[in-house]
C-alpha cells in the first residue's frame, strides 16, 4: 500500500455562509451515517479560480445562486486536513492523503425558499442554520481541528456580522 504522506491534498474550496441572525449553514451527507454536520465544501477544477469554486460547490450542493451572497473575508492561506489511515484509498480513487482548501466567509442575502438540497447531484440529506459555536463540534472528528483553526481565522469578520 501508498504511503499516505506520500499522497498530495485534493485542492478544495469551502464555504461558511452565514445568515441575517448569525447562523452558519450545515448539512448531513448523503454518503455518510454519521450525525456530522459539515460546511458546502468541494473540489478546485483544473485552471478553476478557488472564489469560483467556492460558488459553483455552494449552488451545486445547496441550490443557492450566486446572486443570494455577498463575500465578506477570504481565509489569507488554504487550510489542510488529512483523512484516517481507514479512509485513505477508499475515496477520491486513492490519489489523496486529505484536502487543501481555501475558505470564503460570504453573507447569505436570500431567505430560506432559496435553498434547496434536492440539486442535480444531491451531497445533503438535511441542512439547518446552526450557531456559530456549534459547528466546529458537529463536524466528523478529522476536520474538527480544521474548522477550529477556520473560526479563528474568521472571528472578526463573523462578530462584526452578528453585531449587524
Amino acid at each position: 500500500m501508498t504511503d499516505p504522506k506520500s499522497l498530495p491534498y485534493r485542492p478544495c474550496a469551502g464555504v461558511m455562509l452565514v445568515n441575517r441572525e448569525g447562523r452558519i449553514f450545515v448539512g448531513q451527507r448523503l454518503d455518510s451515517t454519521l450525525e456530522a454536520w459539515q460546511m458546502p465544501q468541494g473540489g478546485i477544477d483544473t485552471g478553476e479560480d478557488p472564489q469560483a469554486t467556492a460558488l459553483r460547490e455552494l449552488q451545486e450542493e445547496t441550490g443557492i445562486a450566486p446572486d443570494k451572497v455577498e463575500l465578506v473575508a477570504q481565509a489569507p492561506e488554504p487550510l489542510t486536513y488529512d483523512l484516517p489511515d481507514e479512509l485513505v484509498g477508499k475515496i477520491w480513487k486513492g490519489k489523496y492523503r486529505g484536502q487543501r482548501q481555501h475558505w470564503f466567509l460570504f453573507r447569505f442575502l436570500g431567505d430560506d425558499h432559496d435553498v434547496d438540497i434536492q440539486t442535480p447531484h444531491p451531497e445533503f440529506r438535511a441542512w439547518r442554520w446552526a450557531e456559530p459555536n456549534e459547528v466546529p463540534v458537529s463536524i466528523v472528528n478529522f476536520k474538527r481541528a480544521l474548522y477550529k483553526e477556520l473560526f479563528e481565522i474568521f472571528a472578526q469578520p463573523l462578530a462584526a456580522l452578528q453585531r449587524e
